[in-house]
């Protein structure tokens, strides 16, 4: 007797849940969460951040890109130009731990997005992006043993532009990645190349059974080049993208969707394609890395130099923060201990460097008892 479309995709989520169950009932909650719920946020205690006091938590980096955190609170960071990775703790100096073997940086490539396995407690890897010379791919490897880098997807299009990079672990366990169009705005549409999209895989690179399209990566198309990668308190992806020339934009994406690249450009209003929550002019964003934080998205912008607050769910309108405090802002990220880390990004050409960049920030929650 055939099943249903609906419990297929029930027991697709099934699976996939009782899998992560069976990763943190072993070792523990996961090195880092995707769906951010701070200790009183539902009215008792949390409101936001607390951008008038800011903490350097590190100084003297070369493009610092990718950011993650380790189940101990130390995070790890990647350089773009040196291919070099770091843990950095508060109050100390940072720590190389790995040399990514054969990052080739230009313009825009090199080392980029950085992702620690939710099982980390077990399988002790960490997924790194970069672009090689023949292509952008991605590798993982244990802090343990750092020279052995095992590619987990490959031959993925490379260019100076549009690399994307960003990856990070969903709440179902997989991994998503950001792959730009390379300069090559068709590929976008054509749903059988892996540029211009967002993937989802298996921690170990192949095609999860429960993806839009049997066999294939790809889980949404239509993409210019996304960097930022979050997921809310119900489980949902947004994705931030830059525009061409006239708008950048925050989308939440679904499976299989088409969010119009290079057809669209922002808002269309055409039902073959879906159209951003959030779309700003790329002076005022170039929006980078992304998180969710309670019932808000927090988005870096680079030649905006400001971080962009979110509400969503039609809470409010965006807001801006920092605005050309720091220059530009290329990664957000929610530590384990309640607090906002930026990083800068004013060495990776474009910017004007300052005293002490590129920096890596801390801004604590702001908060009252009642």
């Amino acid at each position: 007797m055939s099943k249903t479309p609906g419990y297929a995709m029930r027991r697709r989520s099934v699976v996939a849940g009782i899998a992560l169950a069976v990763c943190v009932s072993v070792a523990g909650p996961p090195a880092t969460a995707t769906a951010h719920e701070p200790s009183g946020e539902r009215g008792f205690g949390w409101r936001g951040f607390d951008f008038t006091r800011p903490e350097t938590v590190a100084t003297g980096l070369e493009a610092p890109w990718g950011l993650d955190f380790l189940p101990d609170g130390s995070a790890l960071v990647t350089e773009r130009n040196s291919g070099r990775v770091l843990r950095v703790r508060r109050g100390s100096a940072p720590q190389q731990v790995a040399q990514i073997s054969g990052v080739v940086a230009a313009g825009e490539a090199g080392l980029l997005g950085l992702a620690v396995s939710p099982c980390y407690r077990i399988d002790g890897y960490v997924y790194a992006y970069l672009t090689s010379s023949v292509d952008n791919r991605i590798i993982r490897f244990r802090l343990t043993a750092p020279q052995v880098q095992q590619p987990i997807l490959t031959g993925l299009a490379r260019s100076g532009v549009h690399n994307g990079g960003r990856i990070a672990f969903g709440p179902d366990g997989m991994l998503y990645a950001g792959v730009g169009d390379a300069g090559q705005s068709a590929t976008a549409q054509d749903p059988s190349h892996r540029n211009g999209k967002i993937l989802r895989m298996r921690p170990d690179g192949t095609v999860p059974w429960s993806n839009p399209t049997a066999g294939s990566l790809v889980y949404s198309l239509g993409h210019r080049n996304v960097q930022g990668l979050a997921w809310d308190w119900r489980g949902r992806l947004y994705a931030t993208e830059f525009g061409s020339s006239r708008w950048d934009e925050v989308n939440r994406i679904v499976p299989g969707g088409n969010y119009g690249w290079p057809v669209v450009e922002g808002a269309a209003g055409d039902p073959r394609f879906r159209d951003p929550i959030v779309r700003w002019t790329p002076a005022e964003a170039s929006p980078s890395g992304a998180v969710v934080v309670g019932r808000t998205l927090y988005v870096a912008a680079l030649r905006g130099a400001r971080l962009w607050v979110v509400p969503l769910d039609g809470a409010g309108t965006p807001t801006a923060q920092l605005v050309g405090t720091y220059g530009r802002l290329r990664t957000v990220a929610y530590a384990p201990d309640g607090s906002l880390w930026l990083t800068t990004s004013n060495r990776d050409g474009r910017g004007v460097p300052a005293a002490g960049d590129d920096r890596i920030l801390r801004f604590p929650p702001r908060s009252w008892w009642r």
